[in-house]
Formats: C-alpha cells, sequence, structure tokens
C-alpha cells in the first residue's frame, strides 16, 4: 500500500521509507548508518536516498549535537507535511479493509501476524545457517 500511495507523489518506496524512519524517529534526527541498519539497507544507499530527499526539502542534514564529527538527517515541516498528506488516504484505506473486526480478533490477528513474522525470520535464519551465510545475532 505504501508503494501504491507514493506513485505519482514523486518518492521513491525507499527515499519513502526513509522518511516515515525519520518521522518516527528521535527529534534531533538520525544518522546514516542508524537508518541504513533499520531498513536492512547499505549506507550508501540511504545516503543517496537522503540527497534525493534533502534536494526535495523534505530533509535537512544538521550537526549531531553529541559528535561534532557526525552529521544527522532530520525530516523538515515540509517533509513532516508531506507525510501527514500521505498518510490520511492510507489511513481511511486501512479502516476500510479492518471494518467489522472486534478489538478482540484485530488483538489476535495481530498476534498471529507477529509469529508470522517471527517464523519467518527463523526460516531465513536457518536458510542462511545452511548456506554459510553469517546473518544478524539476536
Amino acid at each position: 500500500m505504501r508503494a501504491h500511495g507514493a506513485e505519482g507523489r514523486g518518492l521513491s518506496s525507499g527515499a519513502l521509507d526513509v522518511l516515515i524512519r525519520l518521522s518516527a524517529g528521535a527529534e534531533d534526527g538520525l544518522s546514516i548508518g542508524e537508518l541504513a541498519q533499520s531498513a536492512g539497507v547499505s549506507s550508501r544507499n540511504v545516503t543517496g536516498l537522503v540527497d534525493t530527499l534533502e534536494r526535495d526539502g523534505l530533509v535537512q542534514r544538521v550537526p549531531d549535537r553529541r559528535d561534532r564529527r557526525s552529521v544527522l538527517a532530520r525530516i523538515t515541516p515540509d517533509g513532516q507535511a508531506w507525510i501527514e498528506a500521505f498518510r490520511r488516504p492510507t489511513q481511511a484505506a486501512m479502516a476500510a479493509i479492518f471494518r467489522g473486526f472486534t478489538s478482540a480478533e484485530l488483538t489476535q490477528f495481530r498476534h498471529l501476524c507477529l509469529l508470522l513474522a517471527d517464523n519467518q525470520h527463523r526460516v531465513s535464519e536457518h536458510l542462511r545457517q545452511a548456506d554459510g551465510v553469517e546473518g544478524p545475532q539476536q
């Protein structure tokens, strides 16, 4: 749904993901490394996405107050407004999808989805180990 909602709005799904992460992140911003790690992509990839978002006025780079050698990416007021406008139709679509579910059913559905995601992660780790590839440790 996110990719569909971003169509025609000038952002790739990767840039949208970065913008969403920044809108939910620390007020001071997030480092390129933090964004890359949370998205599971390379820092180089995130740097290009932040460059695009910065050019469009949706993100700005700011000095890290805790480490003057570091730079953080922070969502701008225009970026926050973009996200809010993007979310309105998505929220309406989600409300339509889950219409008629009771609170208990939604809770159970969430629980089942989390179980599925956890099982998928376990299978991925098992396959990586079977292939002899080191994966993230938990």
